[in-house]
């Protein structure tokens, strides 16, 4: 049979097998009518005016419990501000009273006359100085296994006087070691550029001769007396440098000591008591060749030999003859209820010498007992403080810094009891 042609300007029909629409055309509906939908949105909004903000009053109240608390509704910042403005007037306060009462207690004695107690480590000038190190190797570092025990006799020298030396070697048991000293030289340390001083011998033994005590105790001792030596008119710090040896290896120990060879003033005459202004005075001639400030300390036992109190004289000095007083306070002595007769002993001074070095001309020592008072009673002495102008200005503005603390916090907590003070009740006198 003939095929039919197509009319004429007319669509063919579709073909029943014919392919599925593009992917884009299957989209292009939706995004259409999106599009449309947002135009209208835009359009009623921009046109009409946004809604009021409710006020704080139309606001619904939060459910369950705030983690704020609302202006104005809760004291706790102010309390806390209170609290913490109270324990800062309370800490200015508590300030004001130690200051005051620790001045008005420690400044009772002069500086001249205080208890033993706050100088413990003046106590005993002439102790010797004892220590025990690790062996130091000559080539460097130490050797723990074995410990050396070293002592000197003094530090500082005035002229004429000598020092001991000793050493002893141990193991970790505190067994003596044998020991050989090997070299043994004294020589004065000197400035960068300056003259060298000779070098001094000093034999160390261990025979009971001389300065060692014990013989053939394992410690060796030597004696150092500059005035004997090379190294008299020396002044200044001598360092004494001695080799050994201990079980085939070498170590090295140091001794510094500090030697003036001048004599700034020497003691004369005999040593006195006298009753001065309600205190125990020692008085002690001396004879003044260099004129100027002059440190004298003395230690003072009571009668049951037990150290009682520091005395220092801090004075200027001048030439030729005159007195040095050491003042045992009597208030101190009331309020200690020192057990009399007192003992002056272990006197040492030095004349203060500035921009120099050494700083001081040791005076000669004197060793031991000095003097010992007479029985006086113990209420013949005054129980006044001590006074001065220095110490009436200081206790008169630490007052004031107490007054205005305590009306500061009295003024802000009326209703409250001020702190315990520091100062408490006065002892009384005995």
């Amino acid at each position: 049979m003939p095929s039919k042609k197509p009319q004429q300007g007319g669509r063919q029909p579709a073909s029943p097998r014919s392919a599925p629409r593009p992917w884009w055309r299957r989209l292009a509906l939706p995004i259409l009518a999106l599009a449309v939908l947002g135009i209208l949105a835009w359009s009623f909004t921009s046109h009409d005016s946004p809604a009021p903000a409710l006020t704080a009053a139309q606001a619904p109240a939060p459910q369950g419990r705030p983690f704020f608390h609302p202006v104005g509704e809760s004291s706790l910042p102010a309390v806390d501000e209170r609290r913490q403005r109270r324990e800062q007037l309370v800490s200015n306060y508590q300030l004001a009273d130690h200051t005051f009462c620790s001045y008005r207690d420690g400044s009772q004695y002069p500086v001249g006359s205080r208890p033993m107690a706050e100088n413990l480590d003046q106590n005993y000038p002439n102790k010797p100085v004892t220590e025990m190190n690790p062996m130091r190797l000559q080539g460097g570092g130490a050797d723990a296994s074995v410990q050396l025990q070293t002592s000197q006799s003094r530090v500082y020298m005035a002229a004429n006087e000598a020092v001991a030396f000793s050493l002893r070697a141990v193991n970790a048991a505190g067994q003596v070691q044998p020991l050989v000293i090997t070299r043994a030289v004294a020589q004065g340390i000197t400035f960068s550029g300056a003259r060298q001083t000779p070098q001094v011998s000093i034999p160390f033994a261990d025979d009971g001769s001389g300065s060692d005590p014990v013989p053939n105790d394992g410690a060796y001792a030597g004696v150092l007396a500059p005035a004997q030596s090379g190294l008299a008119g020396f002044n200044g710090t001598i360092r004494t440098q001695v080799s050994y040896n201990v079980n085939g290896k070498n170590g090295m120990v140091v001794f510094d000591v500090i030697y003036t060879p001048e004599l700034p003033a020497i003691w004369t005459g005999q040593v006195r008591e006298a009753v001065e202004n309600g205190s125990l005075v020692f008085i002690l001639p001396v004879e003044v060749r260099m004129p100027g400030r002059y440190v004298i300390s003395g230690r003072v036992d009571d009668a049951r030999g037990q150290p009682f109190a520091l005395l220092t004289f801090n004075d200027l000095l001048g030439p030729g003859p005159g007195v040095v007083k050491l003042t045992m306070f009597g208030k101190l002595m009331r309020d200690q209820a020192a057990a009399l007769p007192l003992t002056l002993r272990d006197v040492d001074g030095y004349l203060l010498k500035e921009n120099t070095d050494p700083d001081r001309a040791l005076m000669p020592r004197l060793e031991g007992k000095v003097l010992t008072s007479k029985n006086h009673p113990l209420k013949g002495f005054s129980d006044a403080e001590w006074q001065s102008e220095e110490r009436s200005r200081y206790l008169t503005e630490f007052a004031k810094d107490v007054n205005l603390a305590k009306n500061e916090l009295q003024a802000f907590d009326p209703g409250q009891p001020l702190p315990p003070s520091e100062c408490g009740p006065k002892p009384a006198a005995r």
